[in-house]
């Protein structure tokens, strides 16, 4: 089947969550699991799983928040057939990127590469907020190979020599008007299509000041996933409207038309993760 026809067939299969209120998935630390010694690393991290692989048409696999403890980590391992991200929204941490460490202060993040190893150490005495999203190169499929490395007491880099995820307000820019909706938006592109190998797509980091909003538009070839850094505000999609706060995270599917507003009173600081059906295929709509 042509690329055109799958999509045009999966734009019209009916959601899982038939409702955008029911689809939404809030951060509730209530939920959370320990889990220890994660791929051989130190101490204890608690998460939970926002999004698995039936989330998106399109190859999500997982999308976890949850805390690192102090002094624990996620060990040194691979992922062969996927892509994995690790952010964390305060304190700091020691990443590593193929044997390489160093030291970032969140909000921050490192993508490892398909075929890459990687790893994370909370060595502060503070629980650091963390969030780990993968996408692969197949639907569903999962792999690892643990290195049993800690990364303890490892020689740190100055300046990282991998690609990071800066979530630095400075470096965002002012967008009038953003797919047609309301106010000025500041927006970036944090992490373009070049930095993945599978069907990961973007990054974008995205402040809307009160009463700004992105207006309505769909992609035929990417599905998105909106992840509430802060503040509240509201999402209509398919003519469905639904409220959006603090540590949310909202799936939007191929060809829904949706837009998303800042509350009246407060800014709305979003992460957008963009994965397409296939790698190249990059596109926006404006629906007004």
């Amino acid at each position: 089947m042509k690329i055109a026809a799958l999509i045009a067939l999966l734009s019209v299969m009916p959601l899982a969550c038939q409702s955008v209120a029911g689809r939404i998935v809030h951060k509730d630390p209530a939920k959370y699991r320990a889990a220890k010694s994660v791929h051989g690393g130190p101490g204890e991290l608690a998460y939970m799983s926002m999004l698995d692989d039936h989330a998106l048409t399109a190859n999500l696999f997982f999308f976890h928040r949850g805390v690192i403890k102090p002094k624990s980590g996620i060990g040194h391992h691979y992922h062969h057939r996927m892509e994995e991200m690790f952010v964390i929204f305060d304190n700091e941490a020691q990443f590593t990127i193929d044997g390489r460490t160093s030291l970032l202060k969140g909000p921050a993040g490192a993508p490892c590469k398909m075929g890459h190893s990687h790893a994370i150490y909370n060595h502060t005495d503070k629980p650091t907020e963390w969030m780990n999203i993968a996408i692969t190169d197949r639907k569903g499929k999962y792999d690892a190979f643990d290195l049993a490395d800690g990364r303890l007491g490892v020689a740190l880099d100055p300046v990282p020599v991998f690609v990071t995820l800066k979530m630095d307000r400075k470096l965002l820019r002012p967008e009038k008007a953003m797919n047609g909706g309301a106010g000025t938006a500041l927006q970036r592109r944090a992490l373009p299509p070049e930095v993945f190998s599978t069907n990961w797509a973007y990054v974008d980091h995205v402040v809307l000041p009160a009463q700004a909003s992105i207006g309505a538009h769909r992609h035929r070839g990417v599905e998105e996933v909106y992840y509430v850094v802060s503040g509240a505000g509201a999402a209509l999609v398919n003519g469905q409207r639904a409220a959006l706060r603090k540590d949310d995270v909202l799936p939007v599917k191929f060809n829904e038309v949706h837009s998303i507003e800042a509350g009246g009173s407060g800014e709305l600081e979003l992460l957008v993760f963009g994965i397409t059906l296939q790698r190249g295929i990059l596109d926006t709509e404006d629906v007004r």
